[in-house]
């Protein structure tokens, strides 16, 4: 899949056509007021376009994972509301997603006007790709934009379905994404540094393999790095890790050599007594881990070593925090890996999720490339797999 050859938004002669849009407005949510709105606002840009190119917009979006057909809780009108706001013009409201009331809404709607369909969730046959439901989306519209990147790895009515049954592109938020990500992959700026934390290997297995194979120095940091730390032989106390992975790191560990690819694991870790925000603490060396105690942070010697491996770099990605960075106390690794990207010069592209999230706390965002929007949706992308809901969109 050539990612880069899909339709996109400039590609499409849209005016006085009816356009349906696929977007992430799955938003947090505290009792049916939005929390944060940043999904929201990264809509805008595809939807101004289709206005200003004489579109009628119909948008749809899931939110959250209602189990029973409509439940209020999980209904989109509050971003009915705040979309409103932000656009500054009326957003109609359907009271279905496909029924009689967004049937006549859709039909009804002029260019330059924008309708929200009801969450698409509450639909039974979204997440099983129901035929019929796609063939219900399609009739509502003339067009197909996706760009809901967070959901592209799903192959549900509203992201991938729709599209066998009408011209479709990509909004400018996927275009982003794979210009970006693609560019990262396929012709990087090198040298490429890859940046993988989090707690599992197992979630990573993939990306890694991937990554090996483009990559010039992988670095590993987080819960990750325990299980490959086990599989050479070392303590690692009570610290996380996954027997069953041993061999496959050992693997991973004899690929990057065979490739000549640098693979650096921390040379030191903060370790805690138990797994708590305001436990007793200290550092030591990675292959030193004593019993009864779990690794929580990178240590200061590694924090070092990962900058300087950053110092030059071309293109960096980065996915998945270097210890538990929700905890003040052991977030100083997450924080020392953030301030060194932002400060390399480097393209820079941060995958969804925690790294994201401590990118954004740090206010080093507009330091960045790109941060991408999707988690799991960048995951699978830098791992080398299809997404649905950019594979079923027309080519160029």
């Amino acid at each position: 899949m050539n990612v880069l050859a899909k339709k996109s938004v400039s590609d499409l002669d849209v005016s006085g056509k009816k356009v349906l849009v696929r977007c992430d407005f799955n938003v947090k949510m505290e009792g049916g007021v939005i929390t944060s709105d940043k999904r929201i606002v990264a809509s805008l840009p595809t939807i101004q376009a289709l206005l200003n190119k004489g579109a009628a917009v119909i948008l749809c979006s899931h939110l959250g994972r209602p189990k029973n057909g409509p439940e209020a809780e999980f209904s989109l009108a509050p971003v009915a509301a705040r979309l409103s706001e932000l656009l500054g013009l009326p957003v109609q409201m359907a009271a279905d997603v496909v029924g009689p009331d967004a049937q006549a809404k859709a039909a009804a709607l002029q260019p330059g006007e924008v309708l929200l369909l009801e969450n698409v969730r509450f639909e039974k046959g979204e997440t099983k790709n129901d035929a019929d439901l796609s063939k219900q989306f399609a009739a509502l519209a003339d067009l197909y934009v996706n760009d809901a990147f967070g959901s592209a790895h799903r192959a549900h009515a509203s992201t991938a379905g729709v599209a066998d049954n009408l011209p479709s592109a990509v909004g400018l938020l996927i275009q982003k994404e794979l210009e970006f990500m693609g560019a990262a992959l396929e012709a990087p700026k090198r040298p490429l540094v890859a940046i993988l934390g989090g707690a599992k290997v197992s979630d990573k297995i993939g990306v890694i393999s991937n990554l090996l194979e483009k990559v010039d120095t992988l670095i590993v940091g987080g819960g990750m790095a325990y299980t490959f730390f086990a599989a050479q032989g070392y303590g690692v106390g009570t610290s996380l890790n996954e027997p069953d992975k041993y061999d496959l790191a050992l693997e991973m560990l004899q690929k990057a050599k065979d490739k000549g690819v640098k693979f650096l694991l921390p040379i030191d870790t903060v370790v805690g007594k138990e797994f708590d925000a305001n436990t007793e603490s200290m550092t030591v060396d990675s292959d030193e881990l004593p019993d009864g105690w779990m690794g929580m942070d990178i240590g200061e010697k590694t924090r070092k070593l990962f900058a300087d491996a950053l110092k030059g770099a071309g293109t960096i990605i980065w996915n998945g925090p270097m210890g538990v960075s929700e905890w003040e106390k052991f977030a100083a690794g997450t924080i020392a890996i953030a301030t060194a990207v932002a400060e390399s010069g480097a393209i820079s592209i941060i995958g969804g999720g925690d790294s994201a999230a401590a990118v954004q706390k740090l206010g080093f965002a507009d330091k960045m490339s790109h941060i991408s929007t999707g988690g799991g949706a960048s995951l699978e992308f830098l791992e080398g797999k299809e997404l649905p809901g950019i594979a079923c969109i027309d080519e160029k």
